[in-house]
């Protein structure tokens, strides 16, 4: 684009994919009279993902707005807690492991790529199932077939699930979903899932869940009081939030 200029100034939150808006503020974009602003968005590096409202000299206007020249555009970052229609799901990326078996513990609907399966596959899944794709990988969430999705901002999982929770606002059913398929829990005899037990932990425990979609079977081993601290976080924040 080398047409007329706008001005475009970014909220803070949206300055990690446009490094030099934190410096300069307001940035000098070129338009070329027939792209629409999202498009002009996007190409300074923010997935749409990312954007909430759109002001144009003051006045909200939609991504597919064509800005003229001379127009002074504010682009904010999407209001939390974010509304996503129907029952909220969600499909993670190859990268993104230990958030999704977070996400599981929690009892949240939550669809895992253990493979790299490529961007095409990941938003074709995310369109079928009306998932919101979780990511890192900008160029995914800039996929038109896309249902919903989300940039994950840090490279911490701890960061990562607390930022989700925010964003999303998810209900919360922790322990009902096996972390290793998301398929759903059920109470178990130690007789059904005996064949999954070493012999110190058949003589040890005797409350046993099952996942009724792999079979594994789960008890209060010894990581234990490490997932239960990831629970009442969750759960602590969640208060916070109401």
């Amino acid at each position: 684009m080398n047409g007329p200029e706008i001005q475009v100034e970014f909220a803070s939150e949206l300055h990690v994919f446009v490094p030099r808006a934190r410096q300069a503020g307001a940035l000098r974009a070129a338009t070329d009279g027939v792209s629409s602003l999202g498009h002009v968005i996007e190409s300074l590096g923010v997935p749409l993902t990312e954007v909430g409202a759109l002001l144009v000299d003051g006045r909200e206007v939609p991504f597919a707005h064509v800005p003229a020249a001379g127009e002074s555009v504010t682009v904010r970052t999407v209001a939390r807690p974010q509304q996503v229609p129907g029952h909220l799901r969600f499909l993670l990326d190859v990268h993104l492991g230990t958030l999704a078996r977070r996400l599981r513990l929690l009892g949240v609907d939550t669809a895992y790529e253990s493979t790299d399966i490529g961007d095409p596959a990941l938003a074709a899944r995310s369109a079928a199932e009306r998932r919101v794709m979780l990511s890192r990988d900008r160029g995914l969430l800039r996929r038109r077939e896309l249902w919903a999705g989300a940039f994950v901002y840090s490279t911490r999982p701890e960061e990562q699930l607390r930022d989700v929770l925010d964003r999303f606002r998810p209900e919360l059913l922790p322990w009902t979903r096996c972390t290793a398929c998301n398929g759903m829990l059920r109470k178990a005899t130690k007789d059904e899932v005996a064949d999954q037990l070493k012999h110190g932990t058949h003589a040890t425990y005797d409350v046993f869940a099952r996942c009724g979609e792999c079979g594994r079977a789960y008890w209060k081993g010894a990581h234990h009081e490490q997932l239960e601290a990831i629970v009442e976080r969750a759960l602590a924040l969640r208060a916070e939030r109401r």
